[in-house]
């Protein structure tokens, strides 16, 4: 894991870049006011204009609260977040997490599921002036020495190239669904995982142990591969998995918590492939699906096999990515036509969504409301960029803007640059702000002052 480095140009600075990222990193955060006397200096928008010959940027430490990233052998394509025993709402730094992901190397013998702990994160500091004297180096290059990240990495051997990965908690074990493209849904019990990234004894037996990861569990009646998989928040190792061929199969846990019961008859109202699925946060019964068909539907699990609700040409195109917000009724959707929709619920049948963004040139790869703060959700698409956004700011709040930005939707927070190909991003539950993304180029995390 490399040392923490912050990347933005907000709208009143572009320099050049220095060692910690590269020529390609860049944020930019939307203030109401520029600064004066700074006429050389211009305002710098991701996706609106290219970098002029020559133009280098340098990142900004002020826009980030905390910025660190690292890498992990071969790209990962998804991951999820586990939840930790350290408390929610944590932000005094310095921080630690923990992260299940799943690799798609060059040859299916090289895939690994990982778990991964991230620890000894601290957040970004000004620069300071030079006040200390040659005499007091030592001390500071020992306090850098011990604010460097840390990360503990324990992988199993996978056949097959890993889709996506979703976890969750049943009792005391800790559980990842993972879709490969052997055609399969699996499911492993991380618990040998987590104790080797938290001890050192562990890790080393781990490691001498070193073997094919065993499924608890797995299911190949979907005959095909897919992506769209979801644990259910309401009902404990309720599981739903969506297919590349249309066919959505749920999952009921049986007791002892170690198979699972799976309706044969599929959920089939979709033509085209599920690219996503999303059970609903208050109704145990409830899920929400999209599709390349350019639909997206609500099903409930007591009325198979068709689904209740749907807006049938919900995108221009296929929609990749939904999510559902935790405490409204609105759903989030992503498509290939780079377009954000906000739907709301209760208006669902008029098919027409209530918030339509597009800020985005490029399609649509993952999509999440903030966990805590309901108007607030992220995206990530195939132009690099995570935008941050919020609902609930309105032209009047936004006052005077450079004339760069002013076009922009106020609702428009962050643009948050520096990987390639970015797959997927997740707000951690238990870190008010704190996003993760992974892509080709590796994983960063990071807080914006703007969330």
């Amino acid at each position: 894991m490399s040392a923490p480095g912050e990347h933005a140009v907000d709208e009143n600075e572009m320099e050049e870049m220095d060692e910690a990222g590269s020529d390609e990193d860049e944020g930019v955060e939307m203030e109401e006011e520029g600064a004066e006397g700074e006429e050389d200096k211009k305002v710098y928008v991701p996706g609106i204009e290219p970098l002029v010959p020559g133009e280098e940027l340098e990142m900004d430490r002020s826009a980030y609260r905390m910025y660190h990233e690292c890498q992990t052998g071969a790209p990962c394509l998804s991951f999820d977040i586990l939840r930790d025993g350290d408390g929610d709402s944590r932000e005094q730094f310095p921080l630690s997490m923990l992260l299940c992901a799943g690799t798609q190397a060059d040859t299916a013998l090289k895939n690994r599921l990982l778990v991964m702990r991230m620890h000894n994160l601290h957040g970004t500091e000004k620069e300071k002036e030079e006040e200390e004297s040659s005499d007091e180096e030592s001390d500071e290059e020992e306090e850098d020495e011990e604010k460097k990240p840390q990360m503990e990495l324990a992988m199993m051997p996978h056949y097959g190239g890993i889709n996506r990965v979703r976890v969750t908690q049943v009792g005391e074990q800790s559980l990842a669904a993972v879709w490969s493209d052997k055609g399969q849904v699996e499911i492993f019990d991380l618990r040998s995982q987590l104790e080797a990234v938290h001890s050192s004894a562990a890790m080393a037996a781990f490691i001498k142990q070193q073997k094919e990861a065993a499924a608890l569990f797995s299911f190949s009646g979907h005959m095909t591969e897919g992506f769209a998989v979801d644990w259910s928040p309401k009902v404990p190792g309720r599981l739903v998995s969506g297919d590349c061929k249309k066919n959505i199969h749920v999952w009921e846990p049986r007791e002892g918590g170690t198979s699972w019961q799976i309706d044969q008859r599929p959920f089939s109202s979709h033509t085209k492939s599920v690219e996503d699925l999303q059970w609903s946060p208050t109704e145990a019964s409830v899920f929400a699906s999209c599709s390349v068909d350019q639909s997206i539907r609500i099903w409930d699990i007591r009325a198979p096999p068709n689904s209740m609700l749907s807006a049938n040409e919900a995108h221009s195109s296929d929609i990749n990515v939904i999510s559902w917000n935790r405490s409204e009724p609105f759903l989030l959707s992503g498509g290939d036509d780079g377009l954000l929709k906000v739907w709301d619920l209760r208006q669902f049948k008029t098919g027409r969504p209530v918030a339509n963004f597009k800020q985005h040139s490029a399609p649509i790869t993952s999509v999440e409301w903030n966990p805590v703060d309901s108007s607030v959700f992220a995206a990530s698409g195939a132009d690099d960029i995570v935008s941050q956004w919020d609902l609930s700011v309105e032209s009047c709040d936004v006052g005077a803007r450079v004339e760069a930005v002013r076009d922009l939707p106020p609702q428009l927070l962050f643009l948050h640059q520096g990987q390639s190909e970015i797959k997927e991003i997740h707000w951690h539950p238990q870190m008010p702000g704190v996003m993760v993304s992974t892509a080709l180029s590796g994983f960063n995390v990071f807080r914006t002052i703007s969330v």
